[in-house]
């Protein structure tokens, strides 16, 4: 953990110019709140303070990333998205720290942040020392790498605050190279309409054709450019139960999560991270991995028992995919 005071306007600028370039997309909720993203007094009255917190998620015995992506037919997901949903457990740590403080000094009034509602958290963490912004725009450490979710607290007190870490990427630039989509367009400068996360997440709507074969076997998330970190040699395995793989995610076939219904969708990855994009968006994220798949007879059949499929959105995907086999 660490403390940074609330002054933001650095980044404030930085924020506007990627907003005015519509380098959001979709993601109106960037745009939404005016000032109060970069401006925490603003958001919390009273606010003097936020404390960062970092907390490992990399979770134990996952199948190698480099070896699921290698083979299509498999279904690749975000590691961070294999267990259950990090803003329920990273809340519930956050809150149990804040009544901590509150038990230790009266005066405490404060709130905290897990992607709840417009925070800079990346930006804050830097401040805090807790790591420095990537090219890529994650936040990294030389200890832990990036494989890290964050949270915060703002708070009312005027707690010493810590020092920011210089930058160590140095004249590295593979997470740019890597990035399939080549979403990051410049150092530190993201193309969120590009990014696989995006598409596959944030995108509610019809996946931009060109993109479609770039995204390979990625169904829910892509790591590509942490995976491909030297600082990530440095990073640590998930201490918390709650971040190991649940049912299978980081190795199964595409073909199988294609046959689950919406039932066993909703049961199986109830409280999960990727149980928020709903299973119109499952169905379309597999429906174009399977079309980058090599062909085979169960994978152009799977796109088959979808091609009526209510749904517009889906059917448009799996006619894509299936022409992408047998035309």
């Amino acid at each position: 953990m660490g403390i940074s005071d609330t002054d933001l306007s650095t980044a404030e600028s930085g924020l506007q110019e990627w907003l005015a370039l519509g380098l959001h997309g979709e993601m109106d909720y960037m745009a939404n709140h005016g000032t109060k993203r970069s401006r925490p007094a603003e958001l919390i009255p009273g606010t003097l303070r936020v404390i960062s917190l970092r907390m490992n998620y990399a979770p134990p015995d996952a199948r190698d990333s480099w070896q699921v992506l290698a083979e299509g037919g498999r279904a690749f997901i975000s590691r961070y998205a294999l267990g259950r949903d990090y803003h329920k457990v990273l809340r519930t740590r956050l809150a149990k720290l804040a009544d901590k403080i509150h038990e230790v000094v009266a005066e405490f009034e404060g709130r905290v942040f897990t992607d709840s509602a417009p925070v800079m958290e990346v930006e804050l963490a830097r401040k805090a020392g807790l790591g420095w912004r990537g090219k890529h725009t994650l936040l990294l450490s030389r200890e832990h790498g990036s494989w890290f979710f964050l949270g915060e607290i703002y708070l009312n007190l005027p707690l010493p605050i810590d020092a920011p870490q210089p930058g160590h990427c140095g004249t590295c630039t593979r997470c740019i190279e890597i990035c399939p989509t080549r979403a990051i367009i410049a150092p530190y400068r993201l193309d969120a309409r590009r990014c696989i996360s995006y598409l596959t997440i944030e995108l509610k709507g019809s996946i931009p054709l060109e993109l479609r074969p770039l995204i390979g076997n990625r169904i829910y998330g892509c790591d590509d450019c942490q995976l491909v970190c030297p600082w990530n040699s440095f990073s640590k395995i998930a201490l918390e139960p709650d971040f190991a793989v649940r049912h299978g995610l980081d190795d199964v076939s595409l073909v199988e999560l294609f046959a689950w219904d919406e039932a066993e969708f909703n049961t199986k990855l109830a409280g999960s991270a990727i149980y928020r994009i709903g299973y119109e968006q499952w169905l379309r994220n597999i429906a174009v991995a399977l079309g980058n798949a090599l062909t085979s007879s169960e994978i152009v059949a799977a796109l088959r028992s979808r091609a009526e499929y209510p749904s517009e959105l889906v059917q448009e995907h799996v006619a894509w995919a299936l022409t992408r086999h047998d035309g």
